[in-house]
């Protein structure tokens, strides 16, 4: 399993362009409400428990990030958690108002990033390598750590796998 700077290092190669950046923090958030809003609604309750497949999804990729990064990991935590609680009240809605938030916020997501990957002139990192779609949020999350000031030696270390790796 790669490292957390590798993942990042790699993903960051695909991202150097501060418009794509810009773009990632609006489209990224909204793919993943948008999964959520979509794979809120089936779902079975077991135990007293509501069990979607959100809910499967955000099991899986936090227990990833966790095994990435602890700290990071539980910020991503919250942030799927809130993006669980936001998919499960849309799922709540009549059908073609689940729908059209779905599947709007997952059309528009996708409008931003490829605009940006335009300002990149590169392709998207999940065309070479499936990963990039769990890393993606992952990196919009550490962005937004370094703009505060946060994780300076992940950011040179990532930033020189990225150099690398574009070279």
């Amino acid at each position: 399993m790669k490292t957390l700077t590798q993942q990042l290092g790699q993903y960051a190669a695909y991202h150097q362009d501060k418009r794509n950046i810009l773009t990632h923090f609006v489209g990224i958030p909204m793919i993943v409400a948008a999964v959520a809003v979509l794979l809120s609604r089936p779902s079975l309750e077991i135990g007293g428990w509501r069990l979607s497949p959100a809910a499967l999804l955000v099991a899986a990729s936090v227990f990833y990030y966790l095994r990435l990064d602890r700290k990071i990991g539980l910020v991503m935590a919250a942030l799927y958690g809130a993006a669980l609680w936001f998919g499960d009240v849309i799922a709540g809605l009549e059908t073609l108002s689940w729908l059209v938030w779905g599947i709007g916020l997952f059309v528009v997501g996708w409008v931003f990033q490829f605009v940006g990957h335009i300002f990149e002139g590169r392709k998207p990192a999940f065309f070479d390598d499936v990963m990039g779609l769990a890393i993606g949020p992952l990196f919009v999350v550490v962005e937004a750590g370094f703009l505060l000031g946060m994780g300076r030696k992940l950011q040179e270390n990532m930033n020189l796998i990225a150099a690398s790796s574009r070279s």
